[in-house]
């Protein structure tokens, strides 16, 4: 089973840059990037609030689980 990070494209369907989440969030680029290419192991409720919040979305549209 998996967890699938699909952040680049809510990002990407919203028009907006890793640089503008960045600074809408106030969460660091690399970290943004690393939960982008779904390189983390976990993300804070806070972060995925902020997240949610700046791109108008559900946590759902940000994250797919996937079983075997």
């Amino acid at each position: 089973m998996a967890i699938i990070l699909r952040l680049d494209r809510v990002m990407a369907d919203r028009k907006m840059s890793l640089n503008e989440l960045s600074e809408r969030v106030g969460v660091a680029n690399v970290n943004l990037s690393k939960l982008k290419t779904g390189k983390v192991s976990a993300v804070r409720f806070s972060t995925l609030n902020a997240i949610c919040a700046a791109l108008e979305c559900q946590p759902g549209d940000i994250l797919e689980y996937q079983p075997d």
